[in-house]
């Protein structure tokens, strides 16, 4: 299984890029090329820098639907180029294709039916976490029964003491926490939706959770699960 992060950015990024900064457009990723997880507006700007047709992908699978998650137009753009919506409700588990997919409920309080998913291509599996704060009892649960090989968990607050977005986002503490119960679950751990203002820079970032052994993606980085 491979994981493309498409963008790894919250909703406070800007929706231009700048050339040669440091930048993230909004949170998206494609599995094997062809199940993409997300699809905002910024997601066409995404695929064309990294050569991507939009009809290589079959699937399109959706968390949420804030504007950084979601948008009709894109979706309506994936349906014409031959993708098939894939709709879940938190209980779910369907076969698609070559997928088991087991979608569960997350703690984003701002919206309701925010879901996270564990997929399975039949060899190795990924939990994706975005967006939400700790994890449901449900998906706790699912994820000591798959134990998947990658999970990729919400980090939008950064290291920022007393922040309110505690209550629907992880900090940075709260992932130490997560990783610490999860461990014997899970093979290899990742954070993404990062908010341009509760962070530092790229580079610092990595190296604060280098010590812990947490990944920390970054707009084009490709992992072989």
């Amino acid at each position: 299984m491979k994981i493309l992060f498409l963008g790894t950015g919250a909703a406070d990024w800007p929706s231009v890029k700048k050339q040669g900064a440091e930048h993230r457009r909004f949170s998206a990723a494609l599995i094997n090329g062809e199940l993409l997880i997300d699809f905002s507006a910024q997601l066409k700007d995404s695929l064309d820098e990294y050569n991507i047709p939009m009809e290589q992908i079959k699937y399109a699978l959706n968390t949420h639907k804030h504007r950084d998650h979601y948008s009709e137009k894109t979706l309506a753009e994936l349906n014409a180029a031959g993708a098939q919506y894939l709709q879940f409700a938190a209980g779910d588990e369907k076969q698609v294709g070559g997928y088991r997919i087991y979608a569960y409920a997350g703690n984003h309080g701002t919206c309701k039916d925010t879901l996270h998913y564990i997929i399975s291509d039949g060899k190795k599996s990924l939990f994706y976490g975005l967006d939400g704060a700790w994890l449901m009892y449900e998906e706790v649960e699912g994820i000591k029964t798959h134990k998947p090989d990658f999970a990729v968990l919400d980090a939008t607050v950064g290291f920022v003491d007393g922040d309110y977005r505690i209550f629907e986002h992880n900090n940075l503490n709260m992932i130490l926490e997560i990783k610490k119960s999860l461990a014997p679950y899970v093979g290899r751990f990742c954070i993404s939706h990062m908010a341009r203002t509760l962070h530092s820079d790229h580079k610092e970032l990595s190296k604060q959770m280098e010590a812990h052994d947490i990944t920390v993606a970054y707009d084009g980085l490709e992992i072989v699960i």
